[in-house]
Formats: C-alpha cells, sequence, structure tokens
C-alpha cells in the first residue's frame, strides 16, 4: 500500500467515526488511465487512501406511495456521497485538492466520473457516481473543505416534488 503512518491514523479515525443511518462504505474505484507525471522522479507517486460513504435511502414519492409501504418497501435509490481522501504527505501545502466530474467512458448517461486530483506525491483517483444534480447549498449537506491532509467533499442529490 505505502502509506505513511499517519495516512493510517488518518484513515483509523474516519473509519471509527463509523456509519450513519442509511450510509454504506463505498469504495468503487474507477482505473484512471496511467501517465507519468513530471516529478515521477523525484518522489514516488501514489495513490490516495480513501474512507467514503454512500447515503442511499427511500423515495416517498406518490408512486411509491401508491405501491409500497413500509413493510415492503420501494427500492433503496443512492441520495448522496461523503469522500474523505488523506493527502497528509502533500508536497505544496498552499494548493488544495480539486475534484472534476466527467462523463462515463462507457457512455452510460446515469453514471458519472468524479476525479479528485492533489498532485505531487499523489496520483489521481477517481470513482464511478450516480450522475444526478447536487444540491449545493451548505445547509443541505455540501461540503468541500481541504483540512489538515484531508479532503471533504460532500454532497446530496436534490430531490424533485413531483407535481401534475
Amino acid at each position: 500500500d505505502g502509506g505513511s503512518a499517519e495516512e493510517s491514523a488518518l484513515v483509523r479515525a474516519e473509519a471509527a467515526k463509523g456509519l450513519g443511518q442509511g450510509e454504506a462504505q463505498f469504495s468503487f474505484e474507477y482505473k484512471l488511465e496511467q501517465h507519468e507525471a513530471w516529478w515521477h522522479e523525484k518522489y514516488r507517486p501514489r495513490k490516495p487512501r480513501y474512507f467514503n460513504r454512500v447515503h442511499t435511502g427511500y423515495e416517498w414519492n406518490k408512486y411509491n406511495q401508491t405501491h409500497f409501504d413500509h413493510d415492503n418497501p420501494p427500492p433503496k435509490m443512492v441520495q448522496g456521497y461523503k469522500f474523505n481522501i488523506f493527502y497528509p504527505d502533500l508536497i505544496d501545502r498552499s494548493s488544495v485538492p480539486s475534484y472534476q466530474l466527467l462523463p462515463d467512458p462507457t457512455g452510460a448517461t446515469d453514471t458519472c466520473l468524479i476525479k479528485f486530483h492533489a498532485g505531487p506525491p499523489y496520483e489521481d483517483i477517481a470513482f464511478k457516481v450516480v450522475n444526478r444534480e447536487w444540491e449545493l447549498s451548505h445547509r443541505r449537506g455540501f461540503k468541500f473543505r481541504f483540512e489538515r491532509g484531508v479532503l471533504h467533499l460532500y454532497f446530496n442529490f436534490k430531490r424533485y416534488r413531483y407535481r401534475r
């Protein structure tokens, strides 16, 4: 794995927080094309460690209220994600890691890739996620923060009210 002791401690601390109701651990990593970075001879490139969660739940829209009940619930839907990516050994501490949404390379429109980029000595890392509109309000759970070597990206999907 090649992670530092600090990195392992950060991962253990995040895992110790446990999973909330309707949350599951999420690690569907997408393999990116390997390319040699300009800094590869100076620093050994490595993947960052992460502890991600996916938030699932039931959508009680009119259709599901009519056809399902609590004894026979509708299928669970992905309602959001919480990404915690650990960059404790980042060389340039002044640059903030970033994320980018990319179309799914398979051509599927219901999923997309979220790619995280930090800089040396870390390689880029990507995950396949559901392609839906995000709630960008802090009050609705959006968080994008880089603190103490950990990038936090939390978001929930917009919920649309059904109206005839």
